[in-house]
């Protein structure tokens, strides 16, 4: 283990030892509370044929299916997103398999994940969705166009954990196994991280949110402020763990997809600096998706930091068009059908 995630669970560690004087067990008690409830917020859990899915839902136009990263939830997901319901978009946040009120079965693989996204949007009645994968939402994402083509209108990876080739160079260094077991320990405890974001923000947001805390402190208060709320958004870690131990598992051992089968109109977006070594596996899954567009930055981390507005633009331009061609071809359809 490098020194500075040792560092930042051995101060965890002496906070939790101190659990018992000067409050801090009650005020860590009434956080966790809140996260609780924060954590309901919108939420519901709707009867599929999958099982019994969480989401949430704003706006009104054009599906959106959210599917949320490592450590998140329909909360995540949307929190994300709901700028895009200000500009002619549905959006629909999902939990995924062992996050917060959706189940986890036996099998959580992807592909399974993805079957799952499309019961809910069965469910709601949606015939097809523009489909949107972060982190470690990307593989089922990216499983969710490949297996159900005609339910996809648009596909959009933001900092995908996504499967490349040996061959290709990394732009950070792998996660090592020591890290993870340093990660899962912090991540399966709801006190531990709580104790982090007390004493340690910076290594939680370096090491968890795999994002330069140095570049968060100089950006803006707006940015700032929506770091602060998504590290805080993870508790409670307790409702996310089996997802997250999916995740952990899942990163290491990807395998290549059938990209090069996937119709949809694709966009594909990442940060040289990200932590989790993103822009090298993004910047191959558009090379091989037909017609895919890669937007990359130099700077921004895991979050994006100080991006979100360049990609939310990119992210309406591209669904905005792609749901116009969809429009195109279904009057053509139809005049066909007339003349028929």
């Amino acid at each position: 283990m490098s020194r500075q995630p040792l560092l930042t669970l051995l101060a965890v560690m002496a906070l939790a030892a101190l659990a018992g004087a000067a409050g801090v067990k009650s005020i860590f008690e009434r956080d966790l509370a809140v996260a609780a409830e924060r954590a309901l917020q919108g939420s519901a859990v709707v009867d599929t044929q999958c099982g019994p899915i969480e989401m949430q839902q704003a706006g009104e136009g054009q599906a959106l299916l959210v599917v949320h990263g490592s450590g998140g939830g329909h909360d995540q997901g949307m929190a994300w997103a709901r700028p895009l319901t200000h500009q002619g978009l549905r959006v629909i946040a999902v939990s995924r398999f062992g996050y917060l009120r959706t189940p986890r079965p036996a099998d959580a693989s992807p592909e399974a994940q993805a079957d799952a996204h499309v019961c809910l949007l069965d469910a709601l009645g949606i015939e097809q969705a523009a489909v949107m994968g972060v982190s470690a939402g990307g593989p089922s994402a990216l499983q969710t166009a490949i297996r159900h083509p005609q339910r996809v209108s648009a596909l959009v990876l933001v900092v995908p954990i996504a499967w490349k080739p040996p061959a290709v160079a990394d732009s950070a260094p792998p996660v090592s196994d020591d890290k993870d077991a340093w990660l899962l320990r912090l991540l399966g405890s709801d006190f531990l991280f709580w104790a982090g974001l007390q004493v340690a923000r910076d290594s939680v947001v370096r090491h968890v949110l795999a994002t330069p805390p140095e570049q968060v402190a100089a950006t803006s208060a707006i940015e700032r402020a929506r770091v602060d709320d998504l590290a805080d958004r993870i508790l409670p870690v307790s409702l996310r763990v089996a997802g997250l131990r999916d995740d952990t598992r899942l990163g290491k051992s990807l395998e290549a997809y059938a990209l090069e089968s996937i119709k949809a109109p694709t966009l594909v977006v990442s940060a040289r600096d990200d932590g989790f070594g993103t822009y090298a596996a993004a910047e191959y899954t558009a090379s091989r998706i037909p017609g895919a567009k890669f937007l990359g930055f130099d700077e921004g981390g895991h979050l994006l930091v100080g991006h979100g507005p360049t990609v939310r633009d990119a992210v309406v331009k591209m669904l905005l068009a792609s749901s116009q061609r969809v429009q195109q071809s279904r009057h053509m359809l139809h005049r066909q059908q007339r003349v028929l």
